[in-house]
Formats: structure tokens, C-alpha cells, sequence
């Protein structure tokens, strides 16, 4: 979709307003206004609505003002300097405003250049909704409210796999021109020098993780960041936070039931903290982005994009000439993990191997985990 020409992405854009209103419509009422990172489901509906009018309808050459939204609290609730603190209009009149906008988005979008530049920020608006229907499956899966018919079934078991040796090499990371849609963070694509390293062709699974919980791994100073060893003593945490222990079994929390631990599916739910004490524990290391690109794009095998969000070693950095888009904002430099692939809940459009997800490193709400490396 990434390379998408004007009728797909025209059908695209509108299958996905359907996919958007099947699962709000599958979400009882109160459940919209459940907060969570990133905040309430309904705060994520008005941030899709007003970032596709934003994008694709108010945006004006640099010191002209944009023409007023077509809600009139539109910039007060969802805008990017909106206050979260703000009370949010009702959902009827909201999805009211998303579909006129979105109608206005098509109408326009007939007319727009097919080719990158006329079809840019449309393709973002695209992602950009597809991104926030995973970011709300999340939200429910973390309060623990029930599960929409899409996520019913818990993930399944995987293969198992052991690690491929990567050969050194100069391999290039990052999009390309020619690569169509790209982020300003997957920009530009340059070569980066790979010593040779071994990877598992797979995430790391709960039987896997298991072993390091039941060693007493969570309790275990030495094995962890200082900050995050504190805040686990805190929450008085020794297992991950959707894990519990009934008798002599383990179950783990899928949105609101408990279901028995499937000991080969992939595990999920944890931060990056967690990811680097098992691997502590377990003599292995988190992969760099540049690894696991590079991997991805190697390797026969090598599963990703339809279990969990991969953790990586590397912080967020720009890649070399960096230049921001017009429409972003400040990137998290410095401050976010950056996580890899994609999971079940990622719309096959969004999958790219070069696609960088910056995360806070304390963040497990997200359907994330992690593959390893061997050592060094």
C-alpha cells in the first residue's frame, strides 16, 4: 500500500473508516472513554478524524492560517496541542465529523496527481487510522475489557526455530525513493557496516520466558536497569504484568478472560526493561534495528509482522541527512526505543520491513515482545 496509486488507495481509505466503526461498534459505550496510554479510545477517534482533515484539508503554505475545522472543537479535543484533561464531546456527533471529512478526503483525492508527492499525506492519513485501530485494540487488552470478534482468538503457538547465522556485511538500511510512502524516520536509505551475528528466526516464547520467571529473574537486581529494578519493587511485580499464578499453573490475561499460558506462543505484553533482563539471564542480547532489518530482509524464515512488535537495542536516532516532514511533529529523539515488524493486529498495509515504531521503554500496553541474539 506503501506504493498504493490513487483508486486502490481511494477503496483503501474508505475500507478502512468500516474497519474503524466495526470495532467501535463492537465496544460497549463506556469502554470508549476507558483511559489509557496515549489516551481513551474516543480521544484516538477525534486524533484520526482530526489528523486526516488536518493533513489533507487545512493544510496552507507556511505563515497562512488553515481554515477552521469542520467541528467546532475540533482543535480544543484532538488537536496536537490539545489538552488531555479536556472533556470530549459525545462519540455520534464525532463519527459524524470523521465521515464528512473523510467524504470531502475522496472527493478530493479523485482529482489529486497519482503519483508520491499528490498521494503523500492521503497514504498517511491511511496509516495513520490503521496504526490507531491497533493502538485501541491495545487499550481494551490492557483494562481488561473484552475483546472485539477481530481478537478473539489468543496468539498461537509458533515453530520452533534456533538461530541463523548472519554473514558480516554492508547492508543498506532505511526507504528508498523508489520505496513509495516512507515516515521522515525511515529516511534516507544508507549502508551500515554489520559484523556477523546470529538471530533467532523467531520471538521468544512464553515457555522461554518462563524459565526465567520461575528462576526468580524478576528478582534479581543484577539482571536489570536500576530505574526499572525500582519500579518493579514498586509494583511488587515478579512476573509480567498480564501473567498470574493459580496453583501450579500460569495463566495469562487476553483482554478480559484467563486463559491457561500457551508455553510456544509468542510472548507479549512486556517492556523493553523485561526484554533485556531475560536476555541478561539467558546470555543473549536484543538485536539493533539495523540487525534486524537487515534480517528481515535476508532471511528465509525469519518470522515476523503477524505475532508481536519486536523490542530492539537501539534507541531512536536520525538517520543520516534527516529532514522532517511538514506535518510532523518533534521526533522522540533520544527518548523512545525503537521496535521493530508488526503483530496480529497490525493491517497487512502497514507491514514494512523499514518501519521504525519508536516506543518509551517502559511501555507494555502495546502488542509487543522481542526476539534475541546470540552473544557476541
Amino acid at each position: 500500500m506503501r506504493r498504493a496509486g490513487r483508486t486502490a488507495l481511494i477503496d483503501a481509505l474508505a475500507e478502512t473508516r468500516r474497519t474503524t466503526w466495526r470495532l467501535v461498534d463492537a465496544v460497549a459505550p463506556a469502554a470508549l472513554l476507558a483511559e489509557a496510554p496515549g489516551g481513551s479510545l474516543l480521544r484516538r477517534l477525534g486524533r484520526i478524524g482530526w489528523r486526516q482533515e488536518h493533513w489533507c484539508l487545512r493544510d496552507v503554505p507556511p505563515g497562512r492560517l488553515p481554515p477552521p475545522s469542520r467541528m467546532i472543537d475540533a482543535d480544543r479535543c484532538f488537536g496536537d496541542e490539545a489538552d488531555p484533561s479536556e472533556p470530549l464531546p459525545p462519540s455520534a456527533p464525532v463519527r459524524a465529523w470523521m465521515d464528512a471529512v473523510l467524504d470531502v478526503v475522496l472527493e478530493r483525492l479523485a482529482s489529486e496527481a497519482d503519483d508520491d508527492v499528490g498521494l503523500h499525506r492521503s497514504r498517511r492519513a491511511l496509516f495513520h487510522e490503521q496504526a490507531q485501530q491497533e493502538a485501541m485494540l491495545a487499550c481494551l487488552a490492557m483494562r481488561g475489557l473484552p475483546a472485539p470478534q477481530s481478537a478473539l482468538a489468543p496468539l498461537s503457538r509458533m515453530r520452533l526455530a534456533a538461530d541463523v547465522k548472519v554473514p558480516g556485511c554492508e547492508a543498506m538500511i532505511g526507504a528508498a525513493p523508489e520505496d513509495g510512502f516512507s515516515y521522515a524516520v525511515e529516511r534516507d536509505a544508507h549502508p551500515v557496516r554489520l559484523a556477523s551475528y546470529g538471530i533467532s528466526l523467531q520471538p521468544v516464547t512464553n515457555a522461554e520466558f518462563l524459565q526465567f520467571v520461575e528462576d526468580g529473574g524478576y528478582h534479581r537486581a543484577r539482571l536489570w536497569a536500576p530505574e526499572a529494578f525500582a519500579r518493579l519493587a514498586a509494583e511488587g511485580r515478579s512476573a509480567p504484568a498480564h501473567w498470574r499464578r493459580v496453583g501450579d499453573r500460569w495463566q495469562m490475561r487476553w483482554f478480559d478472560t484467563w486463559l491457561p499460558l500457551e508455553a510456544y506462543a509468542p510472548l507479549v505484553h512486556v517492556d523493553a526493561h523485561e526484554a533485556e533482563a531475560w536476555c541478561a539471564w539467558a546470555d543473549r542480547r536484543l538485536p539493533t534495528e539495523a540487525e534486524w532489518e537487515h534480517a528481515a530482509a535476508s532471511l528465509d524464515g525469519f518470522d515476523w509482522g503477524d505475532t508481536v512488535w519486536e523490542w530492539t537495542a537501539s534507541t531512536l536516532t536520525p538517520y543520516p541527512g534527516f529532514r522532517p516532514d511538514p506535518e510532523d511533529g518533534p521526533a522522540p529523539f533520544g527518548t523512545h526505543r525503537v521496535a521493530r515488524g508488526g503483530s496480529f493486529a497490525t493491517t497487512r498495509d502497514r507491514l514494512d520491513r523499514r518501519q521504525r515504531r519508536p516506543l518509551e521503554p517502559t511501555r507494555a500496553d502495546a502488542f509487543v515482545g522481542f526476539r534475541s541474539c546470540a552473544p557476541d
